[in-house]
């Protein structure tokens, strides 16, 4: 089945580039007619509603437009076209650049002969005018996006700075990096990737501080991805950049809906990837250190900064290794030393200490899940209602022990101390991993864990194929 699917995604994306080499081919001839009639051929435009042709006359020259219906800005092109209304006939020029140059008062203006770019331009906001007598098409970009304000991001706080994050278009994001980084050295490059979604991406980077291999190497595995859509905008992204390193649940990238913290990133030479419909940049080359990061560290003074990283450090460690040691200990009391004998389980163990410590790591999962889905109202009176019958009555009812609650209880809180999604899911399975081969084998068990954490630490790799541990910029 999924052979299957392979070769039926091949064989669309064949027939993809089929038709985008025959659209580079094909030239704009002089003759509106064959224009429209191809137009139509590649435009579903009697089918799609949102899709308008629109058929004018300027300066006695049939014209024609073609745009996406709730994308265009409307009080610029009522202009425009009052503009071409007053054209006289002989003062229609030779050409389409001339066209452009002298009868449109419009700033990004450009001209096209080749199908490709106008469907390209069409498809993504922008609006192609035809004139008969013209071998080109003049392009407006008269662009406007449902667009949300630029808020600060729920998750990404900071407790100053500025209150502006990301949002889903491209052209903002930019705006909001260019409005902090007032430098020519600063460079946007635009990509385009996926060969049904034909998806923006931009490339950011400081071109004077920027490793040159590394940016070479980010911009040509961006040229050389091999996907027919973005539908999941970063994500997708990302799952095409890595490739085969799926089984290291490290993240590879650092995301980010601050532009504060990427303008940050690309002072000190690292590069930014903006995906159009994403709220958020992907940052690299990174490593565990960067991915500990946050806001805050950039707005405090150095010395409450390293606190409280080495803070953030150490609560990482622990959410890690508390539950693992705690139950290598339940399992080799004697190794308690009189002072620590406090940590042992009084009471009756009703189901195995591992049962109990990977029942929760699912529990609380999904009481997260059913947060996210909750609505705002009920939120709170369903936590206490949830807090109150999974914390007492499950430990009253022998199900769970009130220490396994604790630990998982500081577990479950200290994931939050960090600003990474991604991390915070590694380092549980990688705790999860640790737990089972603890029950498993006991002290070698506990070993073999540790192992298998740092050797994945250490193996993981950037986009650029740096060492995890060991990202150094020039």
């Amino acid at each position: 089945m999924a052979g299957r699917k392979k070769q039926r995604a091949q064989t669309e994306n064949e027939r993809l580039r089929q038709e985008q080499e025959m659209q580079r081919e094909l030239k704009v001839q002089a003759d509106l007619e064959e224009n429209a009639a191809y137009m139509n051929q590649l435009l579903p435009v009697q089918e799609s509603f949102d899709l308008i042709q629109r058929e004018i006359e300027i300066g006695g020259r049939r014209a024609a437009f073609y745009f996406v219906d709730g994308m265009l800005k409307d009080e610029a092109m009522v202009k425009i076209l009052d503009t071409f209304l007053g054209i006289q006939e002989q003062d229609m020029p030779q050409d389409a650049t001339g066209f452009a140059q002298q009868c449109i008062p419009y700033v990004e203006v450009d001209v096209y002969d080749s199908y490709d770019k106008i469907i390209r331009n069409v498809l993504s906001g922008a609006l192609a005018l035809f004139v008969d007598g013209y071998e080109a098409c003049i392009v407006l970009d008269c662009r406007t996006y449902p667009a949300r304000s630029v808020d600060e991001p729920e998750k990404d706080k900071s407790l100053r700075g500025s209150r502006d994050g990301f949002v889903e278009t491209i052209v903002f994001d930019t705006a909001l990096i260019r409005r902090r980084i007032r430098d020519p050295q600063l460079v946007m490059e635009m990509l385009e990737v996926g060969s049904s979604s034909r998806s923006d991406v931009v490339l950011c980077y400081m071109k004077n501080l920027v490793d040159p291999t590394l940016l070479q190497n980010v911009r040509s595995k961006l040229e050389a991805v091999d996907t027919p859509d973005l539908c999941m905008n970063q994500q997708s992204l990302a799952e095409a950049l890595i490739g085969t390193r799926w089984y290291n649940p490290f993240p590879k990238f650092k995301f980010t809906e601050r532009p504060d913290t990427t303008a940050a990133c690309l002072m000190e030479g690292k590069v930014a990837i903006l995906v159009d419909n994403s709220p958020s940049a992907m940052i690299l080359p990174t490593s565990i250190f960067d991915m500990i990061e946050e806001a805050n560290d950039y707005y405090f003074p150095a010395w409450t900064s390293l606190y409280l990283k080495t803070a953030r450090v150490l609560i990482l460690l622990l959410t890690v290794f508390l539950t693992p040691v705690f139950l290598l200990l339940m399992q080799n009391q004697e190794w308690l030393p009189e002072s620590f004998a406090f940590i042992a389980i009084e009471g009756d163990v009703n189901i195995p200490l591992v049962y109990q410590l990977l029942i929760l790591e699912l529990v609380i999962d999904g009481l997260r899940l059913a947060a996210l889905s909750t609505p705002n109202m009920l939120s709170t009176p369903l936590s206490i209602f949830a807090g109150l019958v999974l914390g007492e009555f499950s430990v009253k009812s022998g199900w769970f022990n009130s220490e396994v609650m604790l630990y998982m209880a500081f577990v479950a809180v200290a994931n939050y101390t960090q600003p990474n999604f991604e991390l915070g899911y590694a380092v549980k399975f990688m705790r999860m991993l640790i737990l089972i081969l603890t029950a498993l084998f006991d002290l070698p068990g506990f070993l073999i864990g540790c192992a298998v954490l740092v050797l994945l630490l250490c193996t993981n790799k950037t986009l650029s194929g740096r060492n995890y541990l060991n990202v150094k910029l020039n």
